[in-house]
């Protein structure tokens, strides 16, 4: 039964690629947009969903992948719901940006190794520059920007996204009875 399950999930997130090429008449030339939207998908780029890619463009997968490693904005590994962003360009280093990290890292414990919370709720990345330097120092999170930020401002916001996410938690439980989800 559980075998049964895992094929319909696949079948499920192949559906949604296979609607991605179509938009792009699995034309190879739209490899970058055809990635582009698969990541706005997903959130990252699953390897399994890179090899379909290739085989549907008819496209070798190492040149899929190729591009996918190349740029930047291109993340292979699955990221948290939240994404932290934290400038430590100049103008930010200066206005130190690096204690407003090691403040994040601390309050969700994660590392620069270990970037995405356990429960998959944040990732936190750092950037060369986030072209607001006149906010330094800043960070953008779910690309709203933040700037004069400071440690403690820092862990206030994820507090609150925190906050915000048990409520939803919360009103989506209370939304069950009996086990059947109801509508209001």
């Amino acid at each position: 039964m559980a075998t049964a399950h895992v094929a319909v999930d696949r079948a499920g997130k192949f559906r949604k690629v296979c609607s991605i090429l179509e938009r792009y008449d699995y034309r190879p030339s739209g490899l970058i947009p055809i990635l582009q939207a698969v990541q706005h998908e997903y959130q990252y780029l699953p390897e399994e969903v890179l090899t379909f890619v290739a085989t549907s463009l008819d496209l070798p997968p190492a040149r899929v992948f190729g591009v996918a490693t190349f740029y930047a904005h291109f993340a292979l590994e699955q990221k948290g719901k939240h994404v932290i962003r934290i400038c430590d360009g100049t103008a930010c280093h200066v206005k130190q940006s690096l204690p407003i990290l090691s403040a994040i890292h601390e309050k969700l414990g994660t590392s620069e190794k270990q970037k995405t919370t356990v429960d998959a709720l944040f990732t936190v990345e750092t950037v060369a520059c986030l072209g607001a330097c006149g906010l330094a120092p800043v960070l953008v999170i779910d690309e709203q920007v933040y700037g004069g930020m400071s440690p403690e401002r820092a862990v206030i916001l994820l507090d609150d996204i925190k906050m915000q996410e048990n409520a939803g938690d919360s009103q989506a439980a209370a939304a069950t009875v009996n086990g059947e989800a109801h509508v209001n």
